[in-house]
């Protein structure tokens, strides 16, 4: 267990919260993608594939966690993982969030061309995912990466110019 502080900058033991949590998303994940691919398969199957999923995930993550390592400016190692949650939640709740919005807007596949209703649901995820972003970056304590990563996406998209 010391290795693994050490490992990940853990200095405080609340700190192991964050590994942990990532884990059950991770292990969550691997099962929703395996059920939703095989679902009509027997329980014994869909966890094995839940297994090799979880494990491939893992370790496309860490992988992931090597290549931003520096890239990202973190205080510590365990805050990558408290970043990542941030994007899981926030990817997740900008869908359930714009779903309800184009309902609300009229829009539906049945009423409007596909490719139509696509490009404004997204548009309408994009919005939202900008602004619970921050939101959840600031609940997770991470407000000020979180803030610099949304100026750069803005600037990116020719929203915002950072003046000097």
């Amino acid at each position: 267990m010391e290795k693994f502080k050490k490992k990940w900058e853990i200095q405080h033991n609340w700190q192991l919260l964050f590994p942990f949590f990532g884990l059950i998303i991770l292990i969550y994940s691997a099962f929703k993608i395996s059920y939703a691919f095989l679902k009509d398969s027997h329980i014994l199957f869909i966890i094995i594939a839940s297994i090799i999923t979880c494990i491939l995930l893992l370790k496309f993550t860490l992988w992931i966690f090597k290549r931003l390592e520096n890239k990202w400016v973190l205080d510590y190692k365990w805050e990558m993982i408290r970043v990542f949650m941030v994007f899981a939640v926030t990817g997740s709740s900008s869908l359930y969030i714009g779903r309800p919005i184009i309902k609300l807007l009229g829009i539906t596949k049945e009423n409007l061309d596909p490719t139509i209703y696509w490009i404004l649901f997204i548009t309408v995820g994009l919005v939202f995912y900008q602004i619970l972003l921050v939101t959840f970056g600031w609940l997770f304590g991470q407000f000020k990466f979180f803030w610099e990563f949304e100026k750069k996406m803005l600037n990116r998209f020719g929203l915002f110019k950072e003046k000097n």
